[in-house]
């Protein structure tokens, strides 16, 4: 018995919920998949797992063979990895997540060209508006929007985003600029919402919060949809900067109300720690960051003439 295996093949059924997860992601067949649990258990004289008919559950010696087999799979990972020489150069896979519009928009085009620099790398880039686990799921970076809580993770601050209410210049001179969040309630808006409504725009009132129900004329659920009522002038929307900026950049929609907008929202490069960092992430953060940094500031000043760096604040 291959115990490295045995240990691989463990781990992926209880990350996956059954031998047949297991089975679908090493490629192996299923009845090679039970047997190498059940010679793990044999080699053991111990019960791993119970097998049900939904789903795999761990013994409590299971629970602590397996956390110990994570360790251990861990280490000999990073000792391949520097034997490999991936601590020589850059080379070797990343997996990359990022929000979806956001990556797409922003995230892909540096990494189009982050391949271009490094060939030897490889990334798998992932965009979801669901946040991953980095750990559970060997995330080696990802992109996060908006406040951090605690961990043991490090963040490298690269800028901000914020919403932004705007409009088309035709609508605007139709129906007049509202000078204050109140002033909404007399306006076609456009909401930015799928099967739940969700009517209430948050502003700032000097220190004090403010929200302001909102009677759309058009509701749609995506950011696309919003800012392409916007420009046809069907109302007054309310998106992210860098959802907004390309058309206000183009002059197709003005932002209002910006000095009761809501504080900005942080973005960040975030990643696990580790006691020797592969030089394939080191190459990716300092490639990423500074380029990632720069299309913020340019939104920033696409939004409202500013693009100040924000980005050192910790």
């Amino acid at each position: 018995m291959d115990r490295f295996e045995a240990m691989r093949t463990l781990v992926a059924a209880v990350d996956g919920g059954s031998l047949s997860a297991a089975s679908r992601s090493l490629n192996v067949p299923l009845p090679t998949v039970s047997r190498r649990v059940s010679d793990l258990e044999t080699f053991l004289g111990s019960q791993l797992v119970v097998r049900t008919s939904r789903k795999l559950l761990l013994t409590e010696a299971g629970t602590a063979y397996v956390a110990s087999a994570r360790r251990v799979l861990e280490e000999l990972s990073e000792a391949e990895r520097a034997a490999s020489g991936e601590y020589r150069t850059p080379r070797g896979e990343l997996l990359v997540t990022a929000p979806i519009a956001f990556g797409a928009l922003n995230v892909a085009p540096i990494v189009h060209d982050f391949l271009t620099a490094y060939p030897d790398v490889t990334v798998r880039l992932v965009l979801s508006d669901s946040v991953i686990d980095i750990v559970e799921n060997h995330v080696d970076v990802a992109v996060r929007i908006g406040r951090l809580p605690d961990s043991a993770l490090v963040a490298r601050r690269v800028g901000e985003i914020r919403w932004v209410v705007c409009a088309s210049p035709d609508y605007l001179k139709r129906r007049g600029v509202p000078e204050t969040p109140a002033a909404l309630i007399n306006h076609d808006c456009i909401a930015f919402e799928g099967l739940r409504r969700y009517r209430e725009w948050p502003f700032v009132d000097g220190n004090a919060a403010q929200h302001v129900t909102v009677n759309p004329r058009f509701s749609v659920n995506t950011a696309d949809g919003v800012v392409g009522g916007a420009v046809a002038g069907v109302g007054i929307g309310r998106v992210l900067s860098y959802q907004a900026a390309a058309s206000v950049r183009a002059g197709t929609l003005l932002p209002i109300l910006a000095d009761q907008a809501p504080p900005p929202m942080p973005v960040h490069l975030v990643h696990a720690p580790h006691q020797q960092q592969p030089l394939k992430l080191g190459a990716f953060l300092d490639f990423v960051a500074p380029r990632l940094q720069q299309r913020l500031q340019a939104i920033s000043h696409d939004i409202d003439g500013t693009g100040q760096d924000t980005s050192t604040t910790p």
